[in-house]
């Protein structure tokens, strides 16, 4: 199932803008490893979206993975992630954070699993 954290400003005039994402990923699942596809689009003019970020990777049975992406410089930026695996929906717990220069987390840039987005699919590269 994919989901999305929509857009998301990434500006110091609502805030802390965000220099790097960090995606979480918690596979529940005891026996299956679940294969999780993020996608992240990013602007610096809040007009033209471009891919910033493609990258597909396993995570274990029973296990975690955190994973962060440089994203400092834009004004605007999309996640999106599609966790797949053996079973139909894969048990898989997910959230991305915006974390600013000095690793604090910004606030009104954290999206818990409940806080994504349920889209039909990812969305093509541009």
């Amino acid at each position: 199932m994919p989901f999305t954290t929509g857009v998301v400003t990434n500006t110091r005039d609502f805030g802390t803008a965000a220099a790097y994402i960090v995606v979480n990923i918690r596979n529940l699942d005891i026996t299956n490893a679940a294969t999780i596809e993020v996608q992240i689009f990013a602007s610096v003019d809040s007009s033209l979206f471009y891919t910033l970020d493609l990258v597909a990777y396993v995570v274990p049975a029973n296990s975690y993975n955190v994973r962060e992406f440089f994203i400092e410089g834009n004004v605007a930026y999309e996640v999106q992630i599609l966790a797949t695996g053996t079973l139909l929906t894969p048990n898989v717990v997910m959230s991305v954070y915006g974390i600013n220069e000095f690793g604090n987390m910004v606030t009104e840039q954290r999206f818990a699993q409940t806080e994504l987005s349920f889209i039909p699919s990812l969305s093509p590269s541009m």
